[in-house]
């Protein structure tokens, strides 16, 4: 029984199950998130939604490469953390942007929605967490899935300075700030698959 691949195919069904998971209420959530971040004109929310959709890309990829080979799985590494990587870039453009043309977040949109993207993130992360030392586009999607927990508190904290102080400056720091978590995270990624990639080529 230990030779007829049954362990792998569990292994696979279980992972395919975890990413559909994970696909679907990230993708539900970026809809969410960028439909009303856009309305309050809060940067934080929009770099949450985009930090969203990065991960449903990633989970769509993951989905791809189950089955296959590690070298499959350490390049599908490879390109989410690049794609994170740019959306990570194009957040800080958009922080920028809004620093020069001005913005007026709407503290209440921005507290009652990133509650509700916390507790989306924190049962995706519950979903992955078993996985995070498994396959390497499994440990991707489990940094993915942490990274989203502390964004949504910090656009949560952003949410309250906002009402409490009257000011944007909150909203345009903790975007930068998710940006640069993004970031961070993609710069893990692309270095772990380099290390898998490496080790494959060596073997």
């Amino acid at each position: 029984m230990a030779d007829c691949g049954c362990e792998i195919e569990i292994k696979n069904k279980e992972q395919k199950s975890i990413l559909i998971s994970l696909l679907l209420i990230n993708g539900f959530m970026f809809l969410f998130e960028i439909s009303l971040g856009w309305y309050a004109q809060s940067t934080g929310l929009i770099a949450d939604s985009l930090d969203m959709l990065a991960d449903a890309i990633v989970y769509a990829i993951g989905l791809y490469v189950i089955g296959k080979s590690l070298r499959h799985k350490a390049n599908a590494a490879l390109l989410s953390g690049w794609f994170q990587g740019v959306l990570g870039v194009m957040i800080l453009v958009d922080v920028f942007r809004r620093v020069m043309m001005g913005s007026e977040p709407q503290a209440g949109f921005i507290v009652v929605v990133s509650i509700i993207a916390l507790i989306a993130n924190i049962i995706c992360l519950r979903i992955i967490e078993k996985h995070k030392d498994g396959d390497v586009h499994m440990r991707a999607s489990w940094i993915f899935s942490k990274n989203d927990v502390i964004a949504n508190v910090g656009v949560l904290v952003s949410g309250l300075l906002v009402w409490l102080l009257g000011s944007r400056w909150p909203d345009l720091i903790i975007g930068g700030l998710i940006a640069l978590v993004i970031l961070n995270g993609a710069r893990h990624i692309i270095y772990d698959a380099h290390k898998e990639l490496n080790s494959s080529n060596s073997d």
